[in-house]
């Protein structure tokens, strides 16, 4: 039996963003700087609206 792993759009660390995405933190820093309206990231958390427009750009993991 497979289990489904839901996605919600919450506040995320890069850490955990990455770990459900499944790639290394320079591929993903690759991936997000080419999202135009993604704001700065302070180094905490990537807020609910940045992790929506990750979402909208590459898809849900």
């Amino acid at each position: 039996m497979s289990e489904t792993k839901t996605f919600t759009i919450q506040a995320y660390s890069f850490k955990e963003i990455i770990a459900h995405y499944g790639v290394s933190w320079k591929t993903f820093k690759n991936w997000i700087s080419k999202i135009p309206d993604l704001g700065e990231y302070t180094g905490k958390k990537f807020t609910p609206n940045q992790v929506q427009k990750i979402v909208d750009h590459l898809g849900k993991p």
